[in-house]
């Protein structure tokens, strides 16, 4: 099997997003064009300069460079262009279904309405859809913004909530949320009475502990990243047991210097250990990457082959919170795709 037909098969595939955040899924020319829009801060408004800007000491560097481009995000029409531009990109990759995560905090502090921001994000969803690709939201609140992140995030979806919305997230630095423990655990409880999936990051920066926390503390039903289960083994039983899917990004993990190298990355141990993983981009342009290329790597890395790829692609469709019969329906367009000989 040649690594082209490989390449050929992954393309084909339709798919399912699961980790992809809205502003990070910002190319690198919308990514210039809101500098034009917006001149004047911190990012680099050539192509060569910005890919430079994304080269990332670490996690809170990433972090810092992540907050200079939310603030080129200032208005309503900016988020429908980023909605828009993310599903064109998923769109050439075979993405059938996305949920993209929105931290709608980082707008309200730039002066958008709720309302404003609802408005935009359906507008999008709904161009989105004419290109073929559905969308669903997750609300994320950004943990080191604490109590006000919190409340704000879940007055917008509860209050304001766009059509699309599926579930409450939590991202940002892991270790700065532990004083925080009450009013996110407060927030996931009224979401998820609402009727929201539960769908926080944990253990990607941060040890089991945390993993434990969005288990115990918020209900996760899914969990971003989750890379570090395998530093507890009893964690590592309970997710097993569980079939609670993690949405594994690798690299990711490598461009944050979460992971030395993409050939150290535990992808493969957390297959071997029996766990439910997904693929997928997280904030593809500042990473270099992209969904088909995360299935690349598992293939030309970690020697997955068609059928293995085809299961990820499987698995993610059954972990999103797509009606039952829309899931089968990419289901069965994933298993008339033709195996590489």
């Amino acid at each position: 099997m040649s690594l082209e037909s490989v390449n050929e098969f992954i393309a084909a595939l339709p798919k399912a997003e699961l980790h992809v955040h809205l502003v990070g899924s910002a190319s690198v020319p919308t990514v210039l064009e809101l500098t034009r829009r917006h001149p004047g801060g911190p990012v680099p408004t050539t192509e060569e300069e910005l890919r430079r800007f994304y080269d990332f000491r670490d996690f809170r560097h990433f972090a810092q460079i992540y907050e200079g481009v939310n603030a080129l995000v200032r208005e309503p029409e900016d988020v429908a262009t980023l909605v828009t531009g993310a599903a064109r990109d998923l769109a050439a990759q075979n993405v059938r279904y996305v949920e993209l995560t929105v931290t709608p905090y980082s707008h309200h502090r730039m002066g958008m309405p709720m309302p404003a921001v609802t408005e935009a994000l359906d507008l999008a969803a709904r161009e989105a859809a004419g290109l073929g690709v559905r969308v669903g939201y997750i609300f994320d609140i950004p943990g080191e913004f604490g109590v006000e992140g919190a409340r704000a995030t879940l007055d917008h979806a509860l209050s304001e909530p766009p059509q699309a919305l599926v579930a409450l997230g939590l991202a940002g630095i892991e270790e700065e949320r532990p004083p925080y423990r009450d009013a996110f655990r407060d927030a996931f409880r009224a979401a998820t009475a609402a009727g929201l999936h539960s769908v926080p990051h944990a253990g990607e920066t941060s040890g089991p502990e945390t993993i434990w926390e969005v288990i115990e503390g918020l209900g996760a039903e899914r969990i971003g990243h989750g890379i570090r289960c395998l530093d507890d083994p009893r964690l590592v039983e309970h997710l097993r047991e569980t079939r609670t899917p993690l949405e594994v990004c690798p690299t990711s993990n490598v461009r944050t210097r979460q992971v030395p190298e993409i050939a150290a990355h535990p992808l493969p141990r957390l297959l071997q250990e029996g766990l439910y993983v997904t693929l997928n981009s997280d904030d593809p342009p500042m990473f270099g990457t992209t969904l088909n290329r995360e299935y690349q790597v598992a293939a030309e890395v970690f020697g997955l082959g068609a059928e293995d790829l085809a299961g990820l692609a499987r698995d993610a469709v059954r972990a999103s919170f797509l009606e039952e019969d829309a899931k089968r329906a990419i289901i069965d367009e994933i298993d008339r795709v033709p195996m590489p000989a």
